[in-house]
């Protein structure tokens, strides 16, 4: 499907995942705000001004805004113990009561961290609900076959060997394999493996190989030159032990988020492999002519993503806060207004930055410009 026809369907799933998705990280500022004991005057799906809304019976304005692209909530006083002069004084105690710089810094933390820990939740209850309703397709990490002159072979491995672990992560899936190899790239891999009963180590270098995607976009894979010795089969899986893969495939999720993220800082993994917004919508579009179930996965993945990307040191990011609390928390004081007040416009330059580079990265993946280019020519 061509991308400029394709904006209106892609658009619409698009606009369906983030809804959901902002919706939860807010409602877990919300829920946790509630309880304790502070009073949220609006709680706003997009930006800008209101389309429609409705206020319930704790005053809280529930709306859908203009620009929806994310959400948040306004809590009463956030923000009120920086003020100065009559500003500051305006507020009774009533007021101070159910004001959200007035809870102590401990209870300000828990409403901040809600936001990141609802999407994990989310993302962790979808993966359960999948891992229980479909159960898990699962391959015998045994070796079926190795490529001539590959880095399993220089390494010594045969047919028939029963992969254990690698790097001291241990394996029980063959699909892991080729997981652990692509998010480690450019380094030696301790393969520890059972051969006829006999547990042995050795270290193989994956090669990287430059292939091309559907698009055209290169990309930099890394090969030990394995194959399955048979297929995946699925494995039913009981509640608790959905729920158990549950969360640990949220883990999972992030630890090759965080893993990735520094091989782009340290240039092992090219810059131009993050994206953004656009890509998110290209992908939500394509991933929803798939199916339904691959729709939802795909929602948790981008779940994990908002809450750990949220939790961030950055300035004007929920980690950005905490990281302000904490330091409260150990001097027994706030950082003054005028620091605080730097860090947030150093953290919104970053933000938008960072937002133009993965739009810039969007636009090349995509190949928007020359199609634009295309349509006048």
């Amino acid at each position: 499907m061509d991308i400029l026809a394709a904006i209106p369907q892609y658009g619409f799933w698009f606009l369906v995942l983030l809804t959901a998705l902002v919706f939860v990280h807010e409602y877990g500022h919300y829920i946790v705000a509630r309880w304790c004991g502070v009073r949220v005057e609006v709680f706003s799906i997009g930006f800008g001004p209101e389309l429609f809304g409705r206020t319930d019976s704790h005053g809280t304005r529930w709306k859908f805004s203009a620009i929806p692209l994310g959400g948040y909530v306004k809590m009463f006083g956030q923000g009120a113990n920086l003020l100065e002069g009559e500003a500051g004084k305006a507020m009774t105690e009533a007021d101070r009561q159910v004001a959200f710089d007035y809870k102590s810094v401990w209870r300000r933390m828990a409403i901040v961290a809600a936001g990141p820990i609802a999407n994990y939740i989310f993302a962790a209850v979808v993966f359960a609900t999948i891992f229980a309703v479909h159960g898990k397709d699962v391959a015998a990490p045994i070796i079926g076959g190795v490529q001539p002159a590959s880095a399993a072979a220089e390494a010594g491995l045969q047919p028939g060997d029963r992969v254990l672990s690698l790097n001291g992560t241990a394996i029980d899936d063959f699909n892991d394999i080729r997981e652990f190899v692509q998010l480690n790239l450019d380094q030696e891999i301790a393969v520890t493996f059972d051969r006829d009963g006999a547990v042995e180590t050795v270290v193989a270098r994956p090669t990287i190989v430059i292939e091309k995607d559907a698009r055209g976009n290169e990309m930099r894979l890394g090969r030990l030159g394995i194959m399955a010795a048979g297929k995946a089969e699925p494995v039913d899986m009981g509640v608790a032990e959905s729920v158990v893969a549950g969360v640990k495939r949220v883990f999972e999720i992030s630890g090759a988020m965080l893993k990735g993220v520094w091989q782009m800082i340290t240039g092992v993994r090219p810059a131009d492999e993050l994206g953004g917004v656009i890509r998110i919508g290209y992908l939500s579009g394509e991933i929803a002519q798939i199916g339904v179930w691959q729709l939802i996965t795909f929602a948790a993945m981008l779940s994990v993503n908002l809450g750990l990307v949220n939790l961030f040191p950055i300035p004007l990011l929920d980690g950005g806060h905490l990281t302000y609390y904490a330091i409260e928390a150990a001097r027994g004081k706030p950082l003054g207004e005028r620091i605080q007040e730097w860090g947030f416009r150093i953290g919104i330059a970053f933000v938008l930055g960072l937002m133009l580079f993965a739009t810039w990265n969007d636009l090349v993946f995509l190949d928007v410009i020359g199609k634009l280019r295309a349509l006048f020519t």
